[in-house]
């Protein structure tokens, strides 16, 4: 079926626009091609990394690289890479599979496989010439050459574009000569490429190159020591120095001044692979933690029998479950816009490029969401093993070790709940998103007299539905009151921003599992998805728990008198449900599911 720009909802727009669940991509929809893929990354998971996850543990840099390597012999390193460059040519969501399921048996691994089949080979894919991509991306795709990106530098994190690194033209006009320090680089230690940023003279933005390194022939690099880190041990992590380095001006990607653009754009795929490189985590950690709370017996009875216990396993596999519906359904969206915008015309380039662009802020809600589900699932691992969960000896302190940085790198989880509410006001100001007309209507639904009529809601998830179009007009009474009142001045009141953030995430994050339930109930039936039903019913009661007080929180901010006491009413309206669900219930159902299956099992 073609599809059209019509039938495909842009970035943000599931905000103002009702999705059929017909129209969301979920994991029950892989393809042959696709399941065939899963299963070939994981049973190279299985063999290559888990078993030697001791070694990852102490350090062994030479693993990371060799294991690498043979994930680049499988042909994994270039699963995103068109065909016409030495890759597979697969599509988005078979991108997101590989990373998910390879990403799963150390972050060590995980952040070198990120590293350079996402932001040190994407950036030439996306922005090379022909010449750079025809010279680079082949060497990458097959792991001849290991590729790192040079952003970070001491004096410049979040605020990624006041790097101090600088590029000189030559006297003769042909080279660049880079002089500067980069901190944190993924990679450093085994790579053959870098993208570098540095400033031109005074330009107000950072340009980005493609500097080649070799060991040998050092061209004015050196290394600092490998760091060490809190987690991601055996990911090789140093500090880059450039003395007078020198890059012909024909390895300059995109144009002078553009690499904060290619910085940015880099970071969205970045952040939407890294959701999907901590699902498979989430899912591990379940099936470890089930399966020791099933054997340990305390009071003479299986800890997975208590109540206490049956909440953390609940909660964990409602997370993992509701972190992969969202995570595909974005991926696939990525996909059809790629497709579309190359069927009207547009290169490869071009269309990878605008697809994931489109889609950004849905990138930044899902890194966050899922980057944030995972440390708390590796918590809770390590709460249920008790006393062991603290040892060495047990997989979940290295586990929660490794899921800290997510909440750091590919942009702080701040930033992008900045981000994301940012840009969505963005798209609104360029008409791209109506948020000004369904944020009118809202402030006239308050006015207006509420129905006392008692819904119909015999059918599956027509509450929950009813409660997700609430959701979304809390975020339109909240933020649309905000951007009144301060306009372009909202950018500097980052605890509104953040709080309006954390509604949007739980908004897109319940919908998606909603959708993929009932996608499923309809094909599969009712009863096969029993449980999934109860997931999805405990994440929306949750999100709206989340959402009451951070709206509140908001409205007290920033409204007085009779404006906030309107806001907290239609608030309090907007969180009500008709039929509360039973929260003991749903958990224990879930729980005893996991527990019968002895894994995550979804």
């Amino acid at each position: 079926m073609e599809t059209t720009e019509k039938d495909i909802i842009r970035g943000g727009q599931f905000l103002i626009k009702d999705t059929q669940c017909e129209d969301v991509f979920t994991p029950e929809d892989f393809s042959e091609e696709q399941i065939m893929m899963k299963e070939a990354v994981m049973e190279f998971n299985e063999r290559e990394i888990i078993p030697n996850k001791a070694k990852f543990e102490a350090k062994d840099y030479a693993l990371t690289e060799e294991v690498m390597r043979k994930a680049a012999e499988l042909g994994f390193l270039g699963v995103s890479v068109p065909e016409a460059y030495g890759g597979l040519g697969m599509g988005f969501v078979s991108t997101m599979l590989t990373c998910d399921y390879i990403s799963s048996g150390t972050g060590s691994f995980s952040t070198a496989f990120g590293a350079h089949t996402g932001i040190g080979t994407m950036p030439i894919t996306l922005y090379g010439t022909e010449e750079q991509k025809q010279k680079y991306v082949p060497k990458l795709a097959t792991g001849e050459w290991f590729g790192a990106y040079a952003l970070t530098e001491p004096g410049a994190g979040s605020d990624a574009n006041s790097g101090k690194t600088t590029a000189k033209i030559s006297e003769d006009g042909k080279s660049y000569v880079i002089n500067g320090q980069k901190m944190w680089i993924s990679n450093a230690g085994f790579c053959s490429l870098m993208i570098v940023f540095a400033r031109i003279e005074d330009d107000k933005n950072i340009t980005g190159f493609i500097v080649e390194y070799d060991k040998d022939n050092a061209n004015g690099i050196t290394l600092g020591e490998e760091e060490h880190k809190l987690g991601i041990r055996a990911s090789s992590t140093r500090q880059v120095f450039f003395n007078d380095t020198v890059v012909p001006t024909e390895n300059m990607l995109a144009g002078r001044g553009e690499g904060f653009k290619i910085a940015m754009n880099a970071l969205n795929i970045g952040r939407i692979k890294l959701a999907a490189a901590c699902l498979d985590s989430q899912r591990r950690i379940t099936t470890t933690a089930v399966q020791y709370a099933n054997e340990r017996k305390q009071f003479k009875t299986p800890i997975a029998d208590f109540g206490a216990i049956k909440v953390k396993l609940a909660e964990m596999a409602t997370n993992a479950y509701v972190g992969e519906s969202a995570s595909y359904r974005a991926a696939k969206n990525i996909e059809d816009r790629i497709a579309m915008r190359q069927a009207a015309g547009n290169t490869h380039q071009e269309a990878e490029l605008k697809g994931v662009e489109e889609y950004a802020i849905e990138c930044s809600i899902l890194k966050v969401a899922v980057s944030e589900d995972v440390q708390h699932c590796a918590d809770e691992g390590i709460q249920i093993f008790g006393g062991m969960g603290f040892s060495e000896d047990t997989p979940m302190e290295a586990a929660w070790r490794d899921a800290r940085i997510a909440r750091i790198y590919e942009g702080t989880n701040e930033i992008n709940r900045m981000l994301c509410v940012g840009m969505l006001v963005k798209k609104a100001m360029k008409g791209h998103v109506d948020l000004l007309g369904p944020a009118m209507k809202v402030q006239e639904d308050l006015m207006g007299i509420p129905s006392f009529d008692t819904p119909d809601f015999s059918e599956l998830f027509s509450e929950e539905k009813a409660m997700v179009a609430k959701l979304k007009k809390v975020f339109l009474m909240v933020a649309g009151a905000a951007v009144q009142k301060f306009g372009p001045e909202l950018e500097s009141h980052q605890q509104l921003l953040m709080a309006a953030s954390d509604i949007l995430i739980e908004i897109y994050m319940a919908e998606s599992a909603i959708l993929r339930t009932e996608k499923n109930a309809k094909r599969f039936g009712e009863a096969s998805q029993k449980v999934q039903i109860s997931m999805s019913k405990l994440y929306l009661y949750q999100a709206v728990d989340i959402i009451e007080k951070k709206g509140k929180e908001s409205i007290i901010s920033f409204a007085e008198g009779d404006e906030q006491r309107m806001m907290l009413m239609g608030l309090k309206r907007f969180t009500k449900y008709v039929n509360y669900p039973d929260i003991v219930d749903l958990r224990n159902e879930i729980a005893e599911k996991v527990k019968s299956e002895n894994k995550y099992c979804f």
